[in-house]
């Protein structure tokens, strides 16, 4: 075999079930299919267009900039909100691509509903993160500096992440999602900033989600197998099975199967009341 239909054979094995279900999904559903992606997309956008200008930028950091010195309720309901918050110090067309992507995959794996809770969770996971590590401070295992208490969380990074390592895991791509862990890692090797470190907390949640239900499956029971001389069900016929004990009534009266025949052998009966005639046969009472 050739290193180019190995390379084909490997990729149609990780990502193959992954384009199927895009692909019939789109066929079936059209974009009706991509609904709360192409809101995400849009309202991304949309916030990005308005904290740009002079009049929208105090609104914007107002309702959705989460920093770890707000106040917990306040950065709680902030939240929602801070998922389409893009960076100002990044291109928003990569942002865009990035929840075109994969929320579009995402919310054709996974649903609507499940996708919103996984990418809330995950955010929410890395807020949580900033300020638990500038609680601790630098000097403690995975501490954060007190200067980190003012920066903005990462908005919808953290949450496409978290998406991205789900889907992989649902969706068997193993390699994929390993590839994406690393890439993180490698991220905050290269450039420790607040950013990397909350994307490695939204990971972390997610492949603690994804282990718990790897082991709840393999804890459920497995179906009840038949035992033995037990097989499928006869199919049911239009004819109804006789009562118990009618075979045998039926062979003492000397009855056939249907019903016909005689019991004793003897000329059937006749009424009493019949005339007789000369071409009548008399009754044999």
């Amino acid at each position: 075999m050739s290193r180019r239909a190995a390379l084909r054979r490997a990729a149609v094995r990780e990502w193959g079930p992954l384009a199927t279900a895009v692909r019939t999904a789109l066929a079936e559903r059209g974009a009706r299919a991509l609904a709360l992606t192409l809101t995400a997309t849009t309202l991304t956008a949309l916030v990005q267009l308005v904290q740009n200008q002079s009049w929208g930028y105090g609104p914007v950091r107002a309702l959705g900039a989460v920093r770890a010195e707000d106040p917990f309720w306040s950065a709680l309901l902030r939240t929602p909100l801070s998922l389409f918050v893009p960076a100002l110090d990044l291109p928003v067309w990569g942002a865009l691509a990035q929840i075109l992507l994969v929320f579009g995959v995402a919310e054709i794996c996974l649903g609507r509903w499940r996708t919103l809770v996984v990418a809330y969770a995950a955010t929410l996971a890395g807020t949580l993160y900033a300020r638990i590590g500038v609680a601790l401070g630098p000097e403690a295992f995975l501490g954060l500096p007190a200067s980190d208490a003012r920066v903005v969380d990462t908005g919808p990074s953290a949450a496409v992440v978290a998406l991205a390592v789900y889907v992989c895991h649902q969706r068997r791509a193993r390699f994929t999602g390993a590839l994406v862990v690393v890439a993180m890692v490698v991220e905050v090797l290269v450039k420790d900033n607040l950013a990397g470190r909350e994307h490695l907390a939204a990971i972390a949640v997610v492949l603690a989600v994804c282990g718990v239900r790897e082991w709840l499956g393999r804890r459920a029971p497995a179906p009840p197998r038949p035992g033995p001389g037990v097989g499928p069900p006869r199919p049911r016929t239009g004819r109804r099975a006789p009562a118990p004990g009618t075979g045998r009534r039926r062979s003492a009266q000397g009855l056939g199967a249907g019903g016909g025949g005689t019991r004793s052998g003897a000329p059937p009966m006749r009424s009493w009341n019949f005339r007789r005639g000369p071409a009548q046969r008399t009754s044999w009472w």
